[in-house]
């Protein structure tokens, strides 16, 4: 592996300050003095994951109503302190975290950080805004059973994680939102928030040192002694046959299919074989091979393209197409085409080294702003990838093999072993 070259400005440990406190919270920190600004991003150590079967969509729920009050200020006066500095603030639940993101200028990194401990350790949920937010998040699901790609989405989650909590929706159903009551929200912060396993990433105009000894202030004292730790994630059989499920949403123009199976975890050996494949099946150009046949040549999708979803746990490699309703079985056919040939032969040279370019040439673009390098520098902490993992990023792009793509996506992609989702009319 190379060492970091002169004027490489891809973060690494030379530049990437880390500091574990001793109630459990991680900080990360890189200087950018080039403008006076900052992006601070982070997640806590819980999400859907903890969400019981019957109130699923709790942990989405409950971020949701983070910025809503704390007790020592309204709704109203949070987003006055914001808009008052140009900052932002902003929470999100997801499947093993909730994470949050804001920005500042430089200055106002303080009222920053003290806002962001006021609301991770103190929100008020007020039953008005409970109310609120419940409707919003019914009319969301409303509007969700009703479009055709996020329904075979659910779908394919559903027949690829059967049994696995992969399989539940992060935002819940209509039956779960509605039982979901403000005791359960202040319950589910209570057990759930907390600095153990806490990751905080501060990029801008800030030095490392500076940067800790505020997180010490706002941040050193947070404890909660029943923080609960996430369930232990099963494992997941592989499929032993193809399975299919088709939702009816009547009065649809247009179908959305979803194909596909398990993919690799984030820090598994076949991760970059198998995305580079990805790229060249189903996303590189006009969307690989997958949208050059299904779409540029055969005309029988409105889009079609690959996605590979990676990361601490069971994965997806999935294909997803939106069709006319009388194209459903053709478009399956051709997929399924598409993807024995992609396991039964190499991927030519050229195909590897213009995705290999792409990775290469791309990766440094991703990090021209603060929030693309705390998004790039959580993910080292995250996956578990070293701190300078991307200075050797190239060198392990290049060295995959066209034969590595080739046994890596066989133990994967099995034709005759899918998830098939359909939903339309």
């Amino acid at each position: 592996m190379r060492n970091k070259q002169p004027g490489n400005t891809l973060p690494g440990s030379e530049d990437i300050s880390r500091k574990v406190l001793p109630n459990g919270l991680t900080l990360l920190v890189r200087s950018n003095f080039n403008n006076p600004s900052f992006v601070i991003s982070g997640y806590l150590n819980t999400g859907a994951l903890m969400d019981p079967d019957d109130k699923l969509g709790l942990a989405d729920f409950t971020a949701a109503m983070l910025m809503r009050g704390t007790r020592q200020h309204t709704f109203k006066q949070v987003y006055d302190l914001l808009e008052s500095s140009g900052a932002s603030l902003g929470f999100n639940g997801n499947i093993h975290t909730t994470s949050f993101n804001g920005k500042a200028l430089i200055e106002d990194l303080p009222m920053l950080l003290k806002l962001l401990h006021e609301l991770l350790t103190s929100p008020s949920f007020p039953e008005t805004y409970v109310e609120k937010l419940r409707t919003q998040l019914l009319t969301g699901l409303a509007i969700r059973a009703q479009d055709t790609g996020d329904m075979a989405a659910l779908t394919f989650n559903q027949l690829l994680f059967a049994g696995h909590p992969y399989s539940r929706p992060e935002d819940g159903f209509p039956e779960t939102i509605a039982s979901i009551g403000g005791n359960d929200l202040v319950k589910y912060h209570a057990d759930n928030y907390g600095p153990r396993g806490m990751v905080m990433a501060i990029v801008g105009a800030i030095e490392g040192e500076r940067a800790k000894d505020l997180i010490q202030e706002y941040f050193a004292g947070w404890s909660n002694s029943i923080q609960t730790n996430p369930p232990v994630l099963p494992g997941l059989d592989p499929l032993a046959k193809s399975i299919r499920n088709k939702v009816v949403i009547a009065g649809k123009a247009q179908s959305d299919i979803v194909i596909g199976t398990n993919g690799p975890l984030r820090n598994s050996p076949d991760y970059l074989p198998i995305s580079l494949g990805n790229n060249i099946l189903g996303q590189f150009g006009m969307y690989g091979r997958i949208g050059e046949v299904v779409r540029q040549q055969s005309g029988l999708a409105y889009y079609a393209y690959t996605r590979l979803n990676s990361g601490i746990g069971p994965g997806s490699w999935e294909v997803s197409a939106g069709v006319n309703p009388v194209n459903v079985a053709r478009t399956i056919a051709m997929v399924k085409k598409e993807i024995t040939r992609f396991i039964c032969t190499q991927v030519k040279v050229e195909e590897l080294q213009d995705s290999q370019d792409n990775y290469v040439g791309r990766l440094p673009l991703s990090m021209e702003s603060n929030a693309g390098v705390a998004s790039a520098i959580l993910s080292l902490e995250r996956y578990q990838l070293g701190l300078d993992y991307y200075y050797h990023y190239a060198d392990l792009v290049k060295a995959v093999t066209p034969d590595q793509i080739l046994e890596a996506s066989r133990r994967y992609m099995d034709p005759s072993k899918l998830a098939v989702a359909v939903a339309g009319s």
